[in-house]
C-alpha cells in the first residue's frame, strides 16, 4: 500500500470513529505546489491510547509527544494528536506536551507558515490559521508567531528555514531571516548528527548554490564550516579561472549539481577547501599542495559531522584525484587504466565535468575519459592476474614487500599489452626480478 492510500484510509477511520483528522505539514505543502510529497503525516484529536486502538499494528515513536507510526506492508504514517508544547530547555524538544481538541493550537506549534496547514483529503479542503497559503503563494519561508521563539525552541530550524528557501527557491522573510542572522549560533547546540542530515539535505535537494549563499548571508556558514567560508576573496589566476574567487567558483560548482549523491555533492563543496590555507603567490598565484590540505580538511569536516566512513572516504578520494583529470592525456596507459577503474569512477568524472564548466569550461579531458571508457571494455580495466603471489612462492621468491613491487610491474606489463600469457608475466618476473 501506498503511503498516501494508508493515510487517506487512517483519516477516513478516524472520522468514522467519531474524530478529527487532516493531513499535515509538509504533505500538505507539497500537494499545493504540486508536488508528490515524500511522506504523508496525520494530525488528530485521537489520544495515542486511543490510536493504538484503533489501528492494532501500530507503534508509538514519540509516546510523550503522542506520535503513533501506522503501517500497512511496505507503507508507514505518522499520526500525532494535537498539542500544545512547553518549555523547550534543550533547544530540540519540549520537556512537556498537552493534548489538545483544536487543531488551532496544534498549528501554533510548528514551525513555518507553509507547514502550518491542514488538508481534508476528501474535499481538498485547506484550513489555514498562519496564512500560509498566502506565504506560497508569495514563495516566502516565514516562522509562525516570534521567530526569535521558534528558533530558541527548536535551534535546527535555523537550518530548516534555509533548506527550505533553497528547494522550494522562496525567499526568508526578513523578520524571520533577522531572527536567524541575531541567533545563528545557537545551531552549535545542535547535534552533529541532526546538523549533517540539514546540510546533506541543502546540499542534494536542490538548489544548493542558494542554500549555501543563505548559510554565508545568515553567519551559519561561518560556525558551521569555517573552512568553507575561507574561500571567499581567496583569489585564484585568471587564466585558470576566469570565473572569480575560490567562493564563487564553489559556488558555480553547486549550482551546476543535479540530483546528485551526497558524496557528489560533498565533493564539489569540497574539492578546493585546501586553497585558502595554501594560497601564495610568486610567478602567479599558486595553491602549492592545496590537494593533500584539501583530503586533510575534508577528512576533519566530515569527521565532526559524524558522516560515514563509507562516505568520507569517497569524498576524500574525489578530493585527492581531482587535479588528476589534467594528466590523463599523457597517462601510460597502466596508469590511464587503474584511473578509470577507480571506485565509483562516474562520480570523480560528473566532479570533474561540474569543475571544468565551473572555470574555464574545457572539456577535453572530460571527453577523452568518456571515450576511453566506451573503448576500454572491463577486462582490459581490470583483466585477471597473469601471475600472483603463490606463483612467485612456486618459483622460489621469498613473500615480502617486494611482491607487491614485482605484481605491480607485472600488471603494467598486461594493462599496455606488453604480455598476454601467464608464461610471458614469469618470464618478465625472471628479467625484472632475478633471484
Amino acid at each position: 500500500m501506498e503511503a498516501e492510500t494508508l493515510a487517506h484510509g487512517v483519516i477516513a477511520k478516524l472520522r468514522s470513529s467519531g474524530h478529527q483528522a487532516y493531513l499535515v505539514g509538509g504533505c500538505v505543502r507539497d500537494l499545493l505546489l504540486g508536488a508528490q510529497p515524500k511522506d504523508f503525516d496525520v494530525a488528530t484529536d485521537a489520544r495515542p491510547a486511543r490510536l493504538m486502538d484503533l489501528f492494532p499494528n501500530s507503534g508509538q515513536v514519540g509516546a510523550h509527544f503522542g506520535v503513533v507510526l501506522v503501517r500497512d506492508g511496505g507503507a508507514q504514517v505518522e499520526v500525532a494528536t494535537f498539542r500544545s508544547d512547553h518549555d523547550y530547555s534543550d533547544g530540540r524538544r519540549p520537556t512537556s506536551v498537552q493534548f489538545e481538541q483544536d487543531p488551532f493550537q496544534d498549528v501554533l506549534r510548528r514551525d513555518f507558515t507553509i507547514n502550518g496547514l491542514l488538508m481534508d483529503p476528501e474535499t481538498g479542503s485547506v484550513l489555514d490559521y498562519v496564512e500560509g497559503r498566502a506565504d506560497l503563494e508569495r514563495q516566502v519561508i516565514r516562522a509562525i508567531g516570534d521567530p526569535a521563539v521558534r528558533f530558541r525552541e527548536d535551534h535546527l530550524r535555523l537550518l530548516r528555514a534555509v533548506r527550505f528557501a533553497a528547494r522550494l527557491g522562496f525567499a526568508i522573510e526578513p523578520a524571520t531571516f533577522a531572527a536567524i542572522q541575531r541567533d545563528h549560533a545557537l545551531i552549535l547546540a545542535v547535534s552533529a548528527e541532526r546538523v549533517r542530515d540539514e546540510l546533506a539535505r541543502i546540499l542534494t535537494e536542490g538548489g544548493a548554490r542558494r542554500g549555501f549563499e543563505l548559510l554565508d548571508e545568515s553567519g551559519l556558514l561561518a560556525v558551521l564550516l569555517p573552512e568553507v567560508a575561507a574561500m571567499k576573496g581567496v583569489e585564484q589566476p585568471p587564466q585558470y579561472h576566469p570565473e572569480g574567487d575560490v567562493w564563487v567558483h564553489t559556488l558555480l560548482l553547486l549550482e551546476g549539481v543535479r540530483n546528485p549523491s551526497v558524496t557528489l555533492a560533498l565533493g564539489a563543496l569540497l574539492h578546493d577547501v585546501g586553497k585558502p590555507p595554501t594560497f601564495r603567490v610568486a610567478d602567479r598565484i599558486r595553491f602549492d599542495g592545496h590537494v593533500e590540505e584539501g583530503v586533510r580538511l575534508a577528512h576533519r569536516i566530515l569527521t565532526r559531522l559524524r558522516f560515514s566512513n563509507e562516505v568520507t572516504e569517497q569524498v576524500e578520494a574525489l578530493v585527492a584525484n581531482h587535479m588528476k583529470f589534467k594528466d590523463l592525456p599523457h597517462m601510460r596507459q597502466s596508469t590511464l587504466k587503474r584511473f578509470l577503474r577507480m571506485p565509483d569512477f562516474p562520480e570523480h568524472l560528473e566532479l570533474h565535468r561540474l569543475d571544468s564548466m565551473a572555470s574555464n569550461k574545457r572539456l577535453d579531458s572530460y571527453q577523452l575519459a568518456r571515450r576511453k571508457l566506451d573503448e576500454f571494455p572491463e577486462d582490459h580495466l581490470k583483466p585477471a592476474a597473469l601471475v600472483t603471489g603463490a606463483d612467485l612462492i612456486a618459483a622460489g621468491y621469498h613473500p615480502g614487500p617486494i611482491f607487491s613491487t614485482i605484481l605491480t610491474a607485472v600488471e603494467d606489463a598486461q594493462l599496455e599489452g606488453r604480455i598476454h600469457t601467464a608464461g610471458e608475466g614469469m618470464a618478465l618476473v625472471r628479467e625484472m626480478f632475478p633471484i
